[in-house]
């Protein structure tokens, strides 16, 4: 088996360690992020060259990497996106597989069905009813969809039958809650990047006296964390970005979160914040709430009672591998 890792933030790479270890097969991982902590037995790791760097001549932006409207990013006579395309190639030809899981590009998961591959695409949410993006689902052989079809069915997947939606995926999934004593306020940012000022953040803790506020990711001067799964149990309201990986977990915990959904390609975030604000799994602010509107906020996050359940976090690794492993046990011919 074959799996293809985008290097953008962790939410990707987060998939693949929540549901590889539900997979009976030797999975070699194609990505040009270094090789991740806690990578599953049964996973090999083959590092790509970027395909974004900028080499002698145009910017790859420059080089036509739409073909026109046709593609999201193929820079024409780009070194480090030919040697990526190759590497996949080569390996896949000394060691065959029978399935690629694509997450996310447009562009591999074409490639992959053209090596005559079947390929797996993981989707996310937003406005992906673009040339690209049809032409993507209408090659896949299963398409992934990591969160609930009962609160969240964008209209454009609806024309196509191989979807799967199997819940939220969290690497959290199973464990128990490590506190029933919540306090404080947590602000879990993300590495996809966000538009929210340190200073944005010391203006709300100065303007809540009595609160504790701690950070886990870049924003506020937090540490990074791996596994913030302690943090996420002890806090009595999170604060997130509404990327998958984030709700996931934020279901798996249970917590009472605000969530501030951050621009990204096709509405991703958008799109989530909209589905929870409409289930009524959190409270949903558009933007950074000016420091004097922070103790309401707070205040109606502390008065849910979230139903998480509704996310379908509870299994959803082991479904979507159960998912994976149709299209490679399928006989094509």
């Amino acid at each position: 088996m074959a799996w293809y890792v985008h290097h953008h933030g962790r939410g990707h790479i987060g998939r693949l360690l929540a549901i590889a270890p539900h997979l009976d097969a030797d999975i070699i991982c194609f990505s040009s992020l270094p090789r991740p902590d806690g990578l599953p037995d049964n996973c090999e790791w083959a590092h790509l060259e970027r395909d974004d760097a900028v080499e002698p001549g145009a910017s790859p932006a420059e080089r036509d990497p739409s073909a026109g409207g046709l593609l999201h990013w193929a820079p024409l006579l780009h070194d480090g996106h030919r040697r990526r395309l190759t590497a996949i190639a080569a390996a896949i030809d000394r060691r065959p597989v029978t399935a690629f899981v694509v997450d996310v590009s447009a562009e591999v998961t074409l490639f992959s069905r053209l090596l005559g591959i079947p390929p797996v695409l993981i989707t996310q949410p937003g406005q992906r009813d673009d040339d690209t993006h049809l032409l993507a689902f209408r090659a896949a052989a299963a398409i992934i969809a990591p969160w609930p079809e009962e609160l969240l069915r964008p209209r454009h997947l609806g024309a196509f039958p191989q979807v799967e939606y199997v819940g939220g995926i969290s690497r959290f999934d199973g464990r128990t809650a490590p506190s029933d004593d919540r306090s404080g306020v947590l602000v879990l940012s993300g590495a996809g990047g966000t538009t929210v000022a340190a200073e944005a953040l010391d203006a709300a803790v100065a303007a809540t006296h009595g609160q504790s506020w701690s950070a886990v990711g870049p924003l506020g001067g937090g540490v990074w964390s791996a596994d913030p799964w302690e943090q996420l149990g002890r806090a009595d309201v999170v604060v997130a970005w509404a990327g998958q990986n984030s709700v996931a977990d934020l279901a798996a915990a249970g917590s009472r979160a605000v969530i501030i959904p951050q621009g990204r390609p096709f509405g991703e975030q958008d799109a989530t914040a909209d589905a929870l604000e409409r289930a009524g799994l959190a409270v949903v602010e558009r933007g950074w709430p000016a420091a004097d509107r922070w103790h309401d906020v707070l205040g109606r996050a502390r008065a849910l009672r979230p139903e998480w359940s509704r996310w379908r976090t509870s299994g959803a690794a082991a479904r979507a591998a159960r998912a994976i492993e149709d299209v490679a046990n399928t006989r094509w011919a």
